[in-house]
């Protein structure tokens, strides 16, 4: 396992009348001398901090060093060698942003922070946010937001771990492809237009200085690369934090964010595409809709007979919301009890005290204010419903089309690996039971928490799993869903509980 950056211990000779060699050029003797490379860089602009880090240690303690392809180039020098060498990883997504500072050595996270993406102050989607950067100085002004908020991050960490942010040597970043395109002040104008051309898929390395990231100044920066305008290096990252990429049987990624992103195969060849399926199940449809943060309902059940309902929230918070999880358990939970019928309508007669009559948009109770955590009762609407409805039948939707499409059946599937907070608080019988995933046995899931950000990780601490995101973005074959006519069939046959055709679903008994 090779990192991003290394450190190498240097002992060097004083100057003196027999060797007046210049400073910067007896380190860079050492350096080649302690690992065997025939070229050792420096960088201009960190040549006379390095040169006089090196002196005042008395020409000896550790440089902090990346290979480049042509050589060594030193990026810091240390009196002693450090303990730790410390790394950020950042999940770049476009509501919310997850990063973490490991050990470059060991891989080993010392600390993870997370925040709202400011981004979402100039649109909540990605749509609005390009039109946003097409106006005046907007594309700046998405830049500034998203490095306001990863030096934020940074010094967070750094402080949860006791050092300073100027310590952390490299940052790998993995985001969808617009966000890239924000972060490094990249038009993303011609994403939208046909034939959706980004200006770059592949992101040389470059140090942080270049966007007044305040860590390392030197400290080298690598951004997954993109397949295309709907593909992102989150979700290359993800393919190969999963291993999806090494396996021997066609297994399944499902990535569930502000979009649903589905990736099939494994080692021979890999099948992907994205999908609108997400909003619903990020807190962007229902109203009393959030995040999987403290005081999210993430999961529930009711009693099929007596009708009573028992839900946790997050944390162990008071009711403040209900988070995707907790909105799938729901929906199949009162399915179940009687209380939606097959098109997901409320059943009134089977709700009891918890319907509120609207002729418009009737509500379902599923906390009394009295328990909720804002002294206001957490409800769910029809509409939200309806949009969970439409969520669920495009997830499955997506999930049999491209598995047509290569003509195996999902028996033939070894594991769906499902990422996310959606993943981790996801209940698959409940998701089986809406007819969001396919009727297998409960073992073939697998939650595997922030792909993206450990692939990210990965990137940064092992060069092998840098080179495996490379050759992945290489090789993977996109499916444009919007134009398959397949995709829409499906679509309409799975916008009831669980599907118009109960043979899929042989587990789910119906009403």
């Amino acid at each position: 396992m090779k990192s991003i950056v290394q450190a190498v211990e240097i002992t060097a000779s004083r100057p003196s009348l027999s060797d007046n060699t210049a400073d910067l050029d007896r380190l860079k003797r050492s350096v080649r001398q302690a690992t065997g490379h025939a070229l050792a860089t420096c960088p201009l602009p960190d040549m006379a901090g390095i040169a006089g880090s090196f002196r005042s240690a008395g020409f000896q303690g550790a440089a902090v060093v990346r290979e480049t392809g042509r050589g060594m180039e030193i990026i810091r020098f240390f009196p002693r060698m450090p303990q730790q060498l410390p790394g950020m990883a950042l999940d770049l997504g476009t509501t919310h942003l997850e990063a973490c500072l490991v050990d470059l050595w060991s891989g080993q996270e010392i600390a993870r922070v997370s925040r709202e993406h400011s981004q979402g102050e100039s649109g909540a989607d990605i749509l609005t946010r390009i039109h946003y950067a097409e106006r005046n100085a907007g594309l700046v002004q998405l830049q500034r937001a998203t490095v306001s908020d990863i030096n934020a991050m940074a010094a967070d960490l750094a402080g949860r771990a006791g050092m300073d942010p100027g310590n952390i040597m490299a940052l790998g970043v993995a985001g969808n492809t617009a966000m890239t395109h924000f972060l490094l002040g990249l038009s993303p104008y011609h994403m939208c237009r046909e034939p959706y051309i980004p200006v770059a898929n592949t992101i040389d390395i470059f140090p942080a200085r270049d966007l007044g990231l305040k860590i390392s100044p030197g400290a080298p920066i690598w951004v997954a690369p993109n397949v295309g305008s709907y593909f992102g290096g989150d979700l290359l990252a993800g393919i190969v934090a999963c291993d999806l990429d090494l396996e021997d049987q066609p297994c399944m990624l499902v990535d569930v964010g502000t979009n649903a992103e589905v990736v099939l195969g494994g080692r021979d060849w890999l099948l992907a595409c994205a999908g609108a399926a997400g909003p619903a199940l990020e807190g962007g449809v229902a109203r009393m809709g959030m995040r999987a943060g403290p005081g999210a309902i993430d999961k529930l059940t009711i009693d099929p007979d007596s009708k009573s309902l028992d839900y946790s929230t997050i944390g162990g918070e008071p009711a403040l919301g209900i988070c995707g999880s907790g909105l799938i358990d729901l929906a199949a939970q009162m399915y179940l009890a009687g209380m939606l019928d097959t098109r997901g309508r409320f059943r009134p007669e089977s709700m009891q005290d918890r319907f509120v009559a609207d002729e418009h948009n009737p509500s379902f109770v599923v906390v009394q204010s009295e328990q909720g955590g804002h002294g206001q009762p957490v409800m769910v609407r029809q509409s939200d419903i309806n949009a969970l409805i439409r969520s669920k039948a495009a997830m499955y939707a997506v999930l049999s089309t491209l598995v047509q499409q290569v003509g195996l059946s999902f028996k033939d599937l070894g594991r769906i690996n499902v990422a996310g907070a959606f993943g981790r608080h996801i209940n698959p019988q409940n998701a089986v039971v809406l007819g969001m995933l396919p009727d297998l046995s409960l073992d073939v899931y697998r939650p595997v928490s922030n792909t993206s950000l450990k692939g990210a990780v990965l990137a940064i601490t092992d060069s092998g799993c840098r080179q495996r995101i490379v050759d992945t973005a290489r090789r993977i074959t996109y499916m444009e869903m919007n134009v398959n006519q397949e995709f829409m069939h499906r679509f309409s046959g799975a916008r009831f509980i669980p599907h118009t055709d109960g043979s899929l679903f042989p587990s789910v008994s119906r009403l």
